[in-house]
């Protein structure tokens, strides 16, 4: 079990990484990425069993799908402060020619990226593809996904959610970051999503709930997780995040979903943030 303090000693660089990448962009999307930055801290610093010396096909290791790819700046943070590529390569996101897009793409050839996304509804598709692909290559090691909760009302999703308990994708574990907000407003506002744990588990999935901005809680849960699996069925992890998680002025409000902080709400922002990597 890793150290939970110094994990969140990442998350706390991470998020720090998120207001700058975004701040200096002068775009992107600070909410998602604060609200899940404890999660892919510990999925990439514990749980998962991944390789930086990053090889396309992942074979022989633990993958990983961003479905909701517009929380790129996260993202990007965790693969650089995992050694997948110089942290300071994210001083350039969403720069022109950078391989630090908006949404993730493969054409640049960023390490740990194996999908384009951000074409919401898709990623869970493609997770359950690849974890199909290693059961027919005899690979047993395990793909994960992260999708966002407005991405739910996605029809493609759905398709996908009854796809994989109906084959037995059970080396598959996907997290829904529910954090009750999307561009427009709250889910509820927009199209409300009904019961989620009963509709997983209607559609035949194993399914865990965790408060996503506890790390110890997402670590135990993680754990959890990959002991499902192998057992006949998919598992989805239902997350409750804050958006803005982290910074006071940017939670518990869809407002922050895709705007850039400026200078002083960027100061006040970094100001609740421990610096304990060195910012890029």
């Amino acid at each position: 079990m890793a150290d939970i303090q110094q994990l969140e000693k990442i998350a706390s660089q991470v998020r720090r990484d998120i207001v700058r990448q975004v701040h200096f962009a002068t775009c992107g999307h600070p909410g998602g990425s604060l609200g899940c930055a404890d999660f892919l801290t510990a999925l990439y610093f514990e749980i998962m069993n991944h390789n930086p010396e990053f090889n396309m096909s992942g074979k022989n290791e633990d993958v990983f799908f961003l479905s909701n790819g517009h929380i790129s700046p996260l993202w990007y943070s965790v693969l650089a402060r995992s050694g997948y590529f110089e942290v300071s390569e994210l001083a350039t996101f969403r720069k022109l020619n950078s391989r630090l897009q908006g949404h993730p793409a493969t054409h640049e050839g960023l390490p740990g990226v194996r999908v384009a996304s951000g074409s919401l509804g898709q990623g869970l598709s493609v997770a359950i593809g690849v974890a199909l692909a290693k059961k027919i290559n005899g690979d047993d090691s395990l793909v994960f996904a992260l999708t966002g909760d407005g991405e739910l009302q996605e029809g493609q999703i759905w398709e996908a959610a009854m796809y994989a308990p109906h084959n037995k994708v059970d080396n598959l574990i996907v997290t829904v970051d529910w954090n009750g907000q999307q561009i427009d407003g709250a889910n509820d506002d927009v199209l409300t999503l009904g019961d989620l744990p009963l509709k997983w588990k209607a559609f035949g999935w194993e399914v865990l709930q965790m408060n996503g901005n506890d790390m110890t809680e997402v670590v135990a849960t993680l754990h959890e997780a990959k002991k499902k699996t192998g057992q006949g069925k998919p598992i989805v992890i239902l997350m409750k995040t804050v958006m803005g998680f982290g910074v006071d002025f940017m939670m518990h409000t869809h407002k922050w979903h895709g705007v850039a902080p400026n200078a002083e709400q960027t100061e006040t922002a970094l100001a609740q943030l421990e610096e304990t990597l060195g910012d890029f």
